[in-house]
């Protein structure tokens, strides 16, 4: 496991108990998933890598648009749906025929995988990584080990 990997599963552990509070990232105060992801990158990087513009719980779900996969797109790089590690940052699309709106960083893998995450009315958790929450994953990134 490369040391970006190990950091980014250290940092998001010490973000469990967080309360979920949509669009604020902030350890111990609030944050959406989103929110931890943006956490841990600074704490990786220094400083966030674009301004997030507002957003409303549903993602840009009625234009249809993949809004965080662009932005995983921009920032991540791209690893094998089939080949899980550690420090994954994963995608999950909740639904069938709806955008993917939910991210998690893998910290085990199997047979006891889970992923921390923020859960609405659960706060920032440790989730055990079950077939159907595996099923809903449609992409995996990896943070990279350095930005430019």
């Amino acid at each position: 496991m490369s040391t970006v990997s190990r950091r980014s599963i250290q940092i998001a552990r010490r973000w469990i108990g967080t309360p979920y509070r949509h669009q604020a990232t902030h350890e111990g105060i609030g944050c959406d998933c989103l929110g931890l992801l943006r956490g841990v990158w600074r704490e990786l990087y220094g400083a966030e890598p674009e301004v997030v513009p507002a957003y409303t719980s549903d993602w840009a779900e009625p234009q249809h648009e993949e809004v965080l996969w662009a932005a995983a797109l921009r920032h991540l790089t791209p690893r094998p749906l089939d080949h899980p590690k550690p420090g994954d940052v994963v995608l999950f699309r909740m639904r069938d025929s709806t955008i993917a709106k939910h991210l998690g960083i893998q910290a085990e893998l199997s047979p006891a995988a889970t992923f921390l995450h923020a859960y609405a009315q659960h706060g920032v958790i440790e989730s055990p990584l079950s077939a159907p929450w595996a099923r809903k994953i449609v992409a995996r990134f990896e943070f990279p080990e350095e930005v430019i």
